[in-house]
């Protein structure tokens, strides 16, 4: 399986590493290897602040209210194929939440971004937990099986 990530830093408040970016494509990769997806891929990963995605939340879900992470699929049912570049979709995450969240759910901030990002590659897979309780139990097993088999243990959080 080979990816390509192309990242986007749309803020300052936060310092994106290196050890960052290499955690976020681990957290994609973990997430891709667990459900199967084989061959090549693509995504977007955007790091922005609270004011960012409260503007972009405003703005394609009609919630003005700052999140953790945006998911954007290229595809509703899942992945497309060769001829779209095997682009999965965009990932935008606000930093600043992530760290906010990190301090109230007693973890790194390390874990709480790689477990919004598997949240949010779940979604560019095609998952969804906003219809049901059994959607919603079903993703919240899958990132939790995929975090953990990462090492990471990061404890449930939306």
């Amino acid at each position: 399986m080979s990816l390509k990530i192309y990242f986007e830093n749309g803020q300052k408040k936060e310092t994106v590493t290196y050890a960052l970016k290499m955690l976020i494509r681990r957290a994609i990769l973990a997430t891709l290897a667990y459900e199967g997806v084989e061959g090549h891929s693509e995504v977007s990963v955007t790091f922005t602040d609270n004011e960012g995605i409260r503007e972009l939340n405003a703005r394609f879900r009609q919630v003005d209210a700052a999140t953790d992470v945006l998911s954007f699929p290229l595809f509703e049912e899942g992945p497309g194929g060769a001829e779209f570049g095997h682009m999965l979709g965009d990932i935008v995450l606000s930093l600043e939440k992530c760290r906010a969240q990190a301090e109230e759910f007693g973890h790194s901030f390390e874990r709480e971004c790689a477990f919004l990002t598997v949240h949010s590659t779940l979604h560019l897979l095609g998952y969804d937990h906003v219809n049901s309780e059994a959607e919603d139990a079903d993703m919240r097993e899958r990132q939790t099986a995929i975090v953990n088999g990462m090492g990471l243990g990061v404890k449930e959080n939306g």
